[in-house]
């Protein structure tokens, strides 16, 4: 089987991380990925991974990128629908016009948005930014944090899983307000439910990334070759 790996940008961090031994070059959390990969390959079985927060990103996603619209001085933006790939890398970023190559992250709320934060909260999403320039030869990117209201049916969710950690079992008028309320932005102007980060190009961090999926390649036909 010939080994044409890549890697989705949004896996770069864990592709990334550093090794705690030093006669080994891939980290475990680096191994275990590629496991997963490898069983996806051979057998068809993808570990599938959902949370209320990645739920939530996933739905509001386009809000996300209408606030970023209304609120940053980079024109008409729309969702990408366009899948990049090169040698080593796949990814689709959020939005790629002449004028900008943006991704946006949901917080979940606002206790996990980065109001204050003067560098990237998530080093992940920093790999994942230097990935989606190398594949749309983009010299500079944006990462922005979004706050948008938390969709109703999550919500409910919040709600009942309130009441049980209550031990409520008939409903609590005041327990579902509070729950709503720390879900509900409105309050928050526009302009300060948005946190922009801009990633520039680094040829060296590319270049590092490119070895490390080079890296992953032998180890990815070690576990291929195993199952031959």
């Amino acid at each position: 089987m010939e080994n044409k790996l890549k890697i989705r940008c949004s896996a770069l961090g864990k592709i990334m991380t550093n090794s705690r031994s030093k006669t080994e070059a891939l980290s475990k959390t680096t191994k275990t990925y590629l496991q997963e990969l490898a069983i996806e390959e051979m057998y068809g079985v993808r570990k599938e991974f959902s949370s209320r927060y990645t739920d939530k990103g996933n739905m509001v996603e386009r809000e996300a990128i209408d606030l970023a619209q209304e609120n940053l001085d980079f024109g008409f933006m729309y969702k990408n629908e366009e899948h990049f790939n090169n040698d080593f890398l796949t990814g689709t970023p959020d939005v790629n016009t002449d004028s900008i190559l943006l991704d946006v992250k949901s917080s979940y709320d606002a206790t996990t948005f980065p109001f204050f934060a003067e560098e990237i909260p998530n080093k992940d999403y920093y790999y994942q930014l230097m990935g989606y320039m190398a594949l749309c030869n983009k010299r500079k990117s944006v990462l922005a944090y979004c706050l948008i209201n938390t969709p109703e049916q999550i919500v409910e969710d919040e709600v009942r899983r309130a009441h049980w950690k209550n031990h409520l079992i008939d409903e609590s008028d005041e327990l579902r307000a509070e729950v709503e309320a720390k879900h509900n932005f409105n309050h928050i102007p526009a302009k300060k439910r948005i946190k922009t980060f801009e990633v520039r190009y680094d040829k060296e961090v590319v270049k590092a990334i490119y070895d490390r999926v080079k890296e992953c390649r032998e180890y990815y036909k070690t576990l291929i070759d195993e199952q031959d």
